[in-house]
């Protein structure tokens, strides 16, 4: 145990020792005192360290302590920022390309607490009726708290069995779903015609191949001799993904102007996107749906198209994650997801803890339903997470300038089983896409109604 911590107090001891040699040469003559502070800290660090292996009542790792050192240094900056060991630094890596094998959900911490931030379709999660907003308490009978443990005892090998304990509103028990962890294609693009001229797209997530999926759906659907008159393209509880496919997207519908700028605090971070020219863009209107599980890309995509009057948001208000991850590599495997930026809209405004408010409020069930029901959209928020950040730099931020493409992505696991419960409320219940299904939903059908009734009245005006 002696020889095996000696290693990790050299890389502490030899840290201090450039400290005080930066702060005593005079390099960097301002931040002398900020570096005597920074010596002082550490070395209380690393006299606690050697205390607690020398008295604690159990042999202790010493790089496991200092790991979760660092981890609790980074968590304590914002919900999004995290420590990834090698394990979930590979899982990362391969979220935006690969295959997944889980039970499809996406997870937030919030009060200590592990909530469901929205379920994945065609997932056994979905499948079974788990809902955003609900509360994990245990996996396979252990409770756990921390996020990457309870993603870790989520994942498996696929037709495992694995039990997840959620508490949720309303219910007087603890409810236990029996998954079957399944291995999962990443389908982002779904789309299909409502009718004829009326198309429909859900973009469930921002991958590698979003953008090209979803040229291909809408030239599939907006054809010479059947063209389209409009689009519902759907973004609710899209936990939203690659900032670039996210960009992509809005400038398929946008001729023109700003899509996005992110203001950091160094000028390298500080980057503004502008739409480029289409030689046939599509000109059809859009209605948009977001809902509070709409977060990140997809705030980005409906606050553009917004800002730009190019479509009309329709829903409740999104999540209101409003800024820009990028992910370090630490070397052995580790790496660093940082948040540097806030992004801002067109207009130059940040959604960071607001949200896109839509342009028309609809809820996910009709009035009747809601009465009777006692549901609406009851999604938990970016300002309802421990240490989110402001909306805005209270220093100010410098002018935008050109692009990054690191990932943004929640904390998620990916992983189909015949569903067990029907969960009310949620936008889209469990089972196959198809337009009768679709013709229920309550934001969907209006958003249809809004398009035609917009189509009728363009032809009344020629």
């Amino acid at each position: 145990m002696r020889h095996s911590s000696a290693r990790p107090r050299i890389w502490v001891a030899m840290l201090i020792g450039v400290l005080l040699w930066t702060a005593a040469s005079g390099i960097l003559h301002d931040l002398h005192a900020e570096g005597e502070d920074i010596y002082q800290g550490l070395k209380t660090f690393t006299d606690v360290l050697e205390i607690i292996e020398k008295n604690y009542v159990d042999e202790v790792d010493a790089k496991a302590l200092i790991e979760k050192a660092i981890d609790g240094m980074v968590g304590s900056l914002d919900p999004h920022s995290a420590l990834l060991p090698p394990e979930a630094y590979e899982d990362l890596k391969i979220d935006t390309r690969g295959e997944f094998t889980g039970i499809g959900i996406s997870i937030s911490l919030r009060d200590e607490m592990i909530i469901v931030v929205a379920p994945i379709e065609g997932t056994p999660a979905y499948a079974a009726g788990i809902k955003a907003g609900d509360r994990i308490v245990a996996v396979d009978g252990k409770a756990t708290r921390d996020l990457r443990e309870a993603v870790k005892m989520m994942r498996g090998p696929k037709g495992t069995h694995v039990t997840v304990t959620i508490l949720r509103e309303g219910e007087p028990e603890p409810i236990d779903f029996d998954l079957v962890r399944d291995v999962i294609p990443i389908q982002s693009v779904h789309s299909m015609l409502l009718k004829p001229g009326y198309g429909y797209v859900w973009i469930t997530h921002f991958r590698d191949q979003t953008v090209d999926d979803l040229q291909k759906a809408m030239a599939e659907m907006d054809t010479a001799d059947r063209p389209l008159k409009g689009l519902v393209l759907d973004m609710r509880d899209n936990p939203g993904g690659l900032l670039p496919q996210a960009i992509q997207t809005a400038d398929l519908f946008l001729e023109k102007g700003n899509i996005l700028s992110i203001r950091g605090r160094i000028k390298r971070h500080t980057k503004s996107f502008e739409a480029r020219p289409d030689a046939d863009p599509p000109r059809y209107p859009i209605v948009v749906l977001i809902n509070g599980g709409s977060a990140s890309a997809s705030e980005i995509v409906a606050g553009a198209l917004q800002d730009h009057r190019r479509a009309l948001i329709l829903g409740t208000t999104s999540f209101g994650k409003g800024s820009v991850q990028t992910v370090e590599n630490l070397g052995d495997g580790y790496g660093l997801k940082l948040t540097i930026a806030r992004y801002y809209t067109p207009s130059g405004r940040s959604i960071q803890a607001k949200g896109i408010e839509p342009d028309i409020v609809v809820q996910p069930l009709t009035a009747e339903e809601v009465a009777t029901a006692e549901i609406a959209d009851r999604h938990i928020s970016e300002k309802d997470l421990r240490n989110h950040l402001d909306a805005e730099d209270p220093e100010g931020a410098p002018a935008p300038e050109t692009p990054p493409s690191q990932p943004d992505d929640e904390i998620e696991d990916e992983g189909s089983k015949p569903p067990r419960r029907h969960p009310r409320g949620g936008p889209r219940p469990p089972g196959p896409l198809t337009v009768e299904r679709l013709m229920k939903d309550n934001q969907v059908s209006r958003a249809l109604d809004i398009l035609t009734g917009y189509e009728l009245l363009s032809r009344d005006k020629n």
